[in-house]
């Protein structure tokens, strides 16, 4: 296992990035992970080193670079419901400002970035992301059919570009959501969306869950939750990326 911090060029400055690949040596298939609001931290970077046991270059930006490296804001080591009311108000501003117009440069230059590593195979790529970083996920896939074989998202706001960002994916989905983010009928709503454009997904509730469930360092954490995420994120990768 390596791991390192990089430095991305884009159009508003340098981001800075985490990344875990396996060691050894061969070329593995990528994967652009976005960070939940709070960003890249202990918590998510072991989630990427779990993507990267399994073979897979995993890149992790800071998604709010154009307020400064990582760490944005300052975080305590665990998250608690208090701490994150405060810390989503200060974070609010920097995801307003992080438009779909702005961030599509972002997108290309991760992308890109991706594509010019000689540790990553030739082929698609998947995007993942948590919380506000899942609709990062979806915009990307959006943006770039050709580049993105696979899309997941978990407990993000993914419908929030409308239905005709929807309807424009082309990639195979996982949509895994909170039972507190999404009620059974809005489901509906967006699983018949996805029905509606061929694309091949799943798109599910999962059951007793709240907002931010995957993320360890957080009193939203669910044990079960996470693992269910895993079961779903790792069987997405294997049939939709190319290994070797």
């Amino acid at each position: 296992m390596l791991t390192k911090t990089v430095q991305i060029p884009t159009a508003d400055g340098l981001a800075d990035a985490f990344v875990a690949h396996p060691g050894g040596g061969g070329r593995h298939p990528g994967v652009l992970l976005y960070p939940d609001a709070f960003g890249i931290r202990p918590t998510i970077q072991e989630m990427a080193r779990e993507l990267a046991d399994h073979g897979y270059y995993v890149l992790v930006p800071n998604v709010f670079h154009r307020e400064g490296a990582t760490p944005v804001v300052e975080l305590p080591e665990h998250i608690g419901e208090a701490d994150r009311a405060t810390l989503i108000e200060r974070l609010m501003p920097l995801i307003m400002d992080l438009t779909r117009a702005r961030f599509q440069g972002d997108a290309d230059a991760y992308l890109g970035f991706l594509a010019a590593q000689p540790e990553v195979g030739a082929g698609p790529v998947a995007v993942t992301g948590y919380c506000i970083g899942g609709l990062l996920a979806t915009r990307t896939a959006e943006a770039h059919p050709v580049q993105v074989a696979a899309l997941a998202a978990f407990h993000a706001p993914v419908a929030a570009d409308g239905p005709e960002t929807l309807r424009r994916l082309t990639a195979d989905i996982h949509f895994g959501h909170a039972e507190t983010d999404l009620t059974p009928e809005g489901l509906d709503e967006l699983n018949g969306t996805l029905e509606a454009s061929g694309v091949a997904y799943t798109s599910e509730i999962y059951p007793g869950t709240v907002h931010g469930f995957t993320m360890a360092d957080t009193d939203a954490f669910d044990p079960a939750g996470l693992q269910h995420h895993w079961d779903r994120l790792l069987p997405l990768l294997a049939r939709t990326l190319t290994h070797g």
